[in-house]
């Protein structure tokens, strides 16, 4: 039995009624392009509306997250995954949800209590810390140095109002290594396989925060990681879920999955979730605009990744994978069965378009390199942006002709074009109940801060990479290639709360785009901008150009605190930070 029906099955054991899976495109939740995680379609009756099935559900959900699309082709990430979920709509609470967890893990998964820790919410001034929870680990026989005691990765609110709660996250231990006797959450050895989130307070518009009489509990457990670790290995890829699928692209390539290990996880990733996004109800098709989109840049990029194997594009590869996939897991998913030839007919439709696109790629490559001249970055993303074109094809095609390609300045030209589409998409990704309220209003402002503060600290060449902001806390990535010091987190929070106390005027201008660079203003992506655009000056500590909102004058921030500085990846670092 696999592990999805082995939590069915226990769930329902333990009185709960089994929920079908929601649709991958959201049915009344335009905010997303797909659902994203396995609550997700259940916030209505998180909200407080009534479910048919009655107080306790259980279900395994689809979901599809592209925020992190460029990041497949290791051995952990996936666009589209399996979430397992189980949940009380005002019924059982903390004590029942973690031993049921507890006794899911240890029994019927026979995981030993060494390997596991957690997380519990400490507290903070307004809501105290979880001690049920951290009772309730201590005599279920989790020592207590394997229970770590955080805030801001143990709090969870959909949104800036709303129900909210601590929650308490389980820990594996997934090395050889001998365990450590203390839990450090930060040791990337223990890898989080399941989360229990406890809807016990109610946030108001003012931030006023009271117990709520009806609380919900709302678990989630990733299918593909959590297989892996019950299977000892260290790459999703080579777990059962996933190895029949990279042996078939192995054999349809004649490669080994040995030193081609992120072509062929692209290929078996993508082509996975195209079936499921063009199976669904929604009746998605490629295009160039939203879940079509998406759709169409998983095939393209999964053909272009067969190319690179050395597969003849032509030939029916993507249905022998596609026809895997589609009888794997049918019999979960009824949408697959009853779409099983849109499916087919959808990549291989792609596949045709891709494939002209691909033929005048190679009569503009043809046109580009006549004169026998070198090809510039520009020219390289050109070939990728509209063609296809993956740089290594544009490379081996020039080493054909004893030319150069500058790299660099065709890896310059694709973060920009990633962070445009990142930056683009944010809203659509933000979920159902995310807000722009007043305390997001203050935290975009003090992003801006942070950026030039950074820039003082740091150095000149720190530059924004991103940002995601909540009610609760704002997260900002920029260029560093370094840990930050404790000194110059200090220094900058310091300098940050300096400019708060001054209290300096926030003023706004339209310009043309031209201009607002000329004069100086900071963006990340000119690009993603009009030909006139709103630039945000902050005294004349920081000039960005910005969609806002803002706050009028810094003194309306409070105080700025650092909680959190981590890498988030090659050469971008990670803060989290609080007002207070």
């Amino acid at each position: 039995m696999n592990l999805k029906d082995l939590y069915i099955n226990f769930f329902i054991e333990k009185g709960h009624k089994q929920i079908p899976s929601a649709p991958v495109v959201p049915e009344n939740d335009p905010s997303v392009l797909f659902n994203t995680a396995g609550m997700q379609p259940l916030i209505p009756y998180l909200m407080g509306q009534p479910h048919p099935y009655g107080t306790r559900l259980v279900d395994y959900q689809k979901c599809v997250r592209t925020n992190d699309l460029d990041e497949i082709g290791d051995a952990v990430h996936h666009t589209f995954f399996e979430m397992l979920g189980n949940w009380s709509l005002g019924d059982y609470f903390k004590e029942e949800s973690i031993s049921w967890s507890f006794e899911f893990l240890t029994t019927r998964l026979n995981i030993p209590v060494e390997r596991l820790a957690v997380t519990v919410f400490a507290g903070n001034e307004v809501i105290p810390f979880d001690e049920v929870s951290y009772n309730k680990w201590l005599s279920l026989g989790i020592d207590k140095d394997k229970i770590a005691k955080t805030v801001d990765d143990n709090f969870w609110i959909a949104g800036e109002t709303g129900p909210c709660g601590g929650d308490s996250e389980i820990f594996y231990f997934r090395s050889s290594d001998e365990i450590p006797k203390v839990f450090d959450p930060e040791d990337t050895r223990w890898v989080e396989i399941w989360n229990n989130v406890f809807m016990q307070y109610y946030k108001d518009e003012k931030g006023v925060v009271t117990e709520l009489p009806k609380k919900n509990v709302d678990t989630g457990m990733g299918v593909e990681r959590t297989t892996a670790i019950l299977e000892g290995v260290n790459d999703n890829y080579l777990s059962s879920i996933w190895k029949d699928v990279i042996d078939l692209i192995s054999e349809i390539a004649n490669v080994p999955y040995q030193n081609h290990e992120k072509s062929m996880r692209i290929i078996a990733d993508h082509i996975r979730t195209a079936v499921f996004i063009s199976a669904d109800p929604a009746g998605i098709k490629p295009s160039n605009t939203d879940q079509g989109y998406i759709l169409r840049r998983l095939i393209r990029r999964a053909i272009r990744h067969a190319k690179t194997l050395g597969i003849d594009i032509n030939s029916n590869w993507e249905e022998q994978i596609a026809r895997l996939i589609l009888d794997k897991y049918k019999v979960y998913y009824k949408e697959l069965e009853d779409n099983y030839n849109v499916v087919l007919d959808v990549l291989r439709n792609e596949k045709v378009k891709f494939g002209h696109t691909l033929e005048k790629g190679l009569r503009e490559f043809e046109k580009v390199t006549k004169d026998g001249q070198n090809i510039d970055g520009k020219t390289a993303f050109h070939l990728f942006d509209t063609y296809g074109f993956p740089l290594e094809l544009t490379i081996e095609l020039a080493k054909e002709r004893n030319l150069q390609v500058d790299v660099d300045g065709y890896k310059a030209m694709f973060e920009e074009h990633q962070e445009k589409s990142r930056t683009a998409s944010a809203g659509k990704f933000k979920g159902g109940l995310a807000g722009n309220g007043e305390i997001e209003t203050k935290y975009h402002t003090a992003t801006h801060l942070l950026n030039a503060a950074l820039k003082l600290v740091v150095g000149p060449d720190v530059h924004q990479k991103g940002s995601n902001i909540t009610a609760e806390r704002m997260r900002f990535d920029f260029s560093c290639d370094h840990k930050l010091t404790l000194e110059e987190k200090e220094r900058t929070e310091a300098i940050v709360n300096e400019w708060i106390s001054e209290g300096l005027p926030v003023t706004v201008e339209e310009m043309p785009k031209e201009e607002a660079i000329k004069s100086g203003a900071e963006c990340m992506f000119i690009e993603k901008y009009p030909d006139v655009v709103t630039v945000y000056k902050i005294g004349d500590v920081s000039k960005e150009l910005c969609g806002g909102p803002h706050v009028k004058n810094t003194s309306e921030l409070g105080h700025f605190r650092i909680i959190k500085e981590e890498a988030s990846s090659a050469g971008v670092r990670r803060i989290k930070g609080v007002l207070e």
